[in-house]
C-alpha cells in the first residue's frame, strides 16, 4: 500500500526550513542551501525512524543493567547523484550505521522541452529483506524516482521502502504512486503545478545546482 506523509501538513520547523530553501536571496548562501536540505533528511529520517523494527537487548551501564531497544537492521540510504547528497547526508546523520548506495540519473534533453532519463552508474549492497531510504530532492514528473527505484532492484527486492524528497508536484506524487505501490513517501511539500519545461512551479530552481554550482551538460 503507498502512504504519503507531507511533512508541511503539521506546524513543524520543516515550513521554516522550505521557506529558506524557496527563498532567491537566502539561496545565494550556496551552503546553508545545502545545509537546509540536510536538516530537512534529518528530520525524514527521524520520522521514518518510527517505523523500522526493533529488538529488545540488555545493556550494561556503570551502575547495572538497562533494558534497551536496538534497530534489528539499519537501513540502506540511497540516494540520485548529484542533488541528493546533502538530502542523503541529512539522514546518514541520524541512520549512522547505514550502507550508502548512488545512482546517476539526469535529464537528457533531446529537445528544448522534451527530454529522456538516462542512468550511468549504479553502486549497491545488496538489498534483499533490507529497509531501503530512496532520495530524490525534487519530484517533478517522477519519472527519475521511479526509473532509479527500478534499477536498484537489481541488487535484490527490499523488505520495506521508504521514499524521501524534498519538493514534489502533485503529478510526480501521483506517478510514483502508479509505479512503486508498496512504499511510504515522506516529503516536504507537494506544489500544484509543472512547468512546460517540467519544472516544479513555484518550487525552488535547480536543486544540484543550488548546491553545488552551475552545471553544463553533454
Amino acid at each position: 500500500m503507498f502512504v504519503l506523509k507531507d511533512l508541511s501538513e503539521e506546524n513543524s520547523i520543516v515550513n521554516h526550513i522550505l521557506k529558506e530553501l524557496r527563498d532567491k536571496n537566502i539561496q545565494q548562501d550556496r551552503y546553508r542551501f545545502r545545509k537546509n536540505i540536510e536538516r530537512i533528511g534529518y528530520i525524514a529520517a527521524y520520522e521514518i525512524s518510527k517505523h523500522l523494527d526493533y529488538k529488545t537487548t540488555q545493556t550494561e551501564t556503570p551502575i547495572g543493567q538497562a533494558t534497551t531497544l536496538e534497530l534489528e537492521q539499519h537501513p540502506v540510504i540511497a540516494t540520485v547523484l548529484r542533488a541528493g547528497i546533502p538530502l542523503q547526508n541529512g539522514l546518514n546523520q541520524l541512520f549512522n550505521h547505514a550502507d550508502l548506495a548512488y545512482i546517476s540519473a539526469f535529464r537528457h534533453h533531446t529537445s528544448e522541452k522534451e527530454f529522456e532519463i538516462k542512468v550511468e552508474y549504479l553502486a549497491s549492497p545488496p538489498l534483499h529483506d533490507r529497509d531501503l531510504i530512496l532520495t530524490d530532492v525534487m519530484l517533478a514528473t517522477g519519472q527519475s524516482l521511479v526509473m532509479t527505484y527500478e534499477q536498484f532492484l537489481s541488487q535484490g527486492n527490499p523488505r520495506n521502502v521508504h521514499l524521501v524528497s524534498v519538493i514534489g508536484s502533485r503529478q510526480g506524487v501521483e506517478h510514483v504512486k502508479a509505479h512503486i505501490p508498496n512504499a511510504t513517501l515522506w516529503i516536504g511539500c507537494i506544489d500544484e503545478e509543472l512547468d512546460e519545461n517540467g519544472y516544479i512551479v513555484p518550487g525552488l530552481g535547480d536543486a544540484g545546482d543550488l548546491s553545488f554550482g552551475i552545471k553544463t551538460q553533454h
